[in-house]
């Protein structure tokens, strides 16, 4: 073990002790003791490999701006190392470059063989990139593709090269440019693909009808990749069931399905698409326009679906009953924005389904299911919950959280609150001390309550301590801007924990987080 190692994990144990103990101020003078005494001589004493690994933890900016510190500085910024996933998308946070001449000499210097994963902007998806990325980067097999601002595609018609060993591919559409021209020349190369997203324009929410182009051929993309394991469609104004049959048809390692906010699905090609993917175990179709006869239709208590999302939609109680009593093993379910979910459906799931094996539940503004209801089935099935979404009901208040919360010993998300005023108030210290009692393995968690429905006393930072010591994995939580989050993120930054705490105008927890396939979802 390197000496750096061994700082390392006596730091880690010191910080370990003194969280436990209370004693975060102990922990930060002797840290800043110890680094000051390292560091009397200067930085350029530090060998290459220790100011790469500090390199690592920073934006592709910040590498280029240290870059312009020394040549030394520049040598290591430049080691294919920190090349290996690289954005070049500057409106979502990436490395802007200015010319195509630039990247190309990026892609041969810099990026290599070292590459694994790149986002590229319309203007920069060109023939010769393409070629060049094909030729100069044999290890690349995560790739991006961003044309939802393209007016007009550039000439692919000299295109004879594309990475062959990609298998993860994005594309976000456009909603007026054909993608044919540009996916012929590339569907000889894409059969190794595991996964796929095909992103719509649905977040724009243009509220006037236009006329809708199938932009993309997804009949013929189906026969060039046979061995899909996650698809998702999402939010694609052309998506229908045509197109889940088709998919359904060529791939029969299929795992995962996403069609969320893909509002021409009706369900009525459920049925096969069940009997011949024996291997989907999740479905996700939030948004969409089911209609229960054809939900009913499907043979849900032959299939593998472990993990269904139905938010959103106008299922029946007839239809939900049905459904949750047919699914053999259902470990994640989200049913929120559903009139029919009510108290009749919760009982016939406990009484005549498989409950035991669950261990999500999302019903999100379920209105119409009581906190009587819920209490007793989360008396029964919580200790298995490891993620609980009850938000946005204004009848569930921190009354009924304080009966669950003790039973919810392994669960890992909370969301609870609902933005609208209540007349009552919550009262937060209560309830974050029992939180931080009560829930160990906690990693994410979101108040979405009014500001000014909160109550809290001068003694609210005892209560902030317990979550804070106790939930040590807590990496995620989600308040509404105001005074209490001013006090938390104070609490917070004290310990040096500056990125847990956040605001819900830029931060939104989900039960997605436990879904099997949560990592290959994650897109743009």
């Amino acid at each position: 073990m390197d000496s750096w190692s061994a700082i390392n994990i006596s730091f880690n144990l010191i910080r370990e002790e003194s969280f436990n103990h209370g004693f975060n101020s102990y922990y930060r003078k002797i840290r800043t003791i110890f680094l000051n005494s390292i560091f009397e001589t200067t930085i350029e004493k530090l060998p290459d490999k220790v100011i790469l690994h500090i390199f690592s933890y920073l934006s592709h900016l910040e590498i280029c701006r240290m870059a312009m510190v020394c040549r030394r500085w520049r040598t290591i910024a430049y080691d294919t190392k920190l090349w290996k996933n690289v954005s070049l998308r500057p409106e979502v946070s990436g490395l802007h470059v200015g010319s195509l001449e630039q990247l190309l000499q990026m892609i041969s210097v810099r990026f290599s063989a070292s590459l694994r994963y790149i986002e590229l902007p319309i203007e920069l998806i060109t023939h010769t990139v393409l070629h060049e990325l094909a030729s100069k980067c044999p290890n690349l097999t995560h790739m991006l593709l961003d044309f939802s601002t393209a007016m007009q595609l550039h000439d692919f018609s000299e295109m004879q090269a594309f990475p062959a060993k990609l298998r993860y591919m994005c594309i976000c559409l456009s909603e007026v440019i054909f993608m044919e021209g540009f996916m012929r020349k590339i569907y000889n190369f894409i059969n190794g693909l595991e996964v796929l997203h095909l992103i719509g324009t649905y977040e724009k929410g243009e509220e006037e009808e236009e006329e809708i182009y199938e932009v993309i051929n997804v009949h013929k993309l189906k026969s060039a990749t046979p061995n899909l394991r996650v698809i998702n469609l999402y939010g694609i104004n052309f998506i229908d069931d045509s197109h889940i049959d088709a998919f359904s048809s060529n791939c029969i390692q299929l795992e995962c399905l996403a069609v969320n906010y893909c509002s021409k699905v009706t369900g009525s090609t459920l049925k096969p698409l069940l009997a011949r993917s024996k291997q989907l175990k999740c479905l996700l179709m939030n948004g969409t326009d089911l209609k229960s006869e054809y939900v009913m239709q499907a043979e849900w208590d032959k299939c593998s679906v472990q993990e269904l999302d139905i938010s959103g939609t106008d299922l029946s109680t007839e239809c939900l009953i049905d459904l949750l009593t047919r699914i053999p093993s259902l470990r994640f379910i989200s049913a929120g924005q559903i009139n029919g979910f009510n108290d009749s459906v919760l009982k016939a799931w406990a009484e005549s389904g498989n409950p035991k094996t669950l261990v999500a539940l999302d019903i999100d503004s379920s209105d119409n299911i009581s906190d009587e209801a819920l209490g007793r089935f989360i008396t029964r099935y919580g200790a298995q919950l490891q993620a609980c979404v009850l938000s946005g009901m204004t009848h569930i208040t921190d009354q009924l959280w304080m009966t669950i919360l003790p039973i919810l010993v392994n669960v890992k998300i909370i969301v609870m609150g609902t933005t609208e005023r209540l007349i009552g108030n919550i009262h937060v210290d209560q309830l974050m001390d029992t939180i931080g009692s009560s829930c160990p393995a906690l990693e994410r968690l979101e108040l979405r309550w009014d500001p000014e429905n909160l109550r809290f006393s001068d003694k609210s930072q005892k209560a902030i301590d317990m979550l804070r010591v106790k939930c040590l994995k807590l990496r995620c939580l989600v308040l509404s801007d105001g005074r209490y989050y001013e006090t938390v993120k104070a609490n917070f930054e004290r310990a040096d924990r500056t990125t847990v705490v956040r605001t819900t105008t830029s931060c939104r927890v989900s039960a997605y987080h436990v879904l099997s396939n949560y990592n290959d979802l994650i897109f743009n």
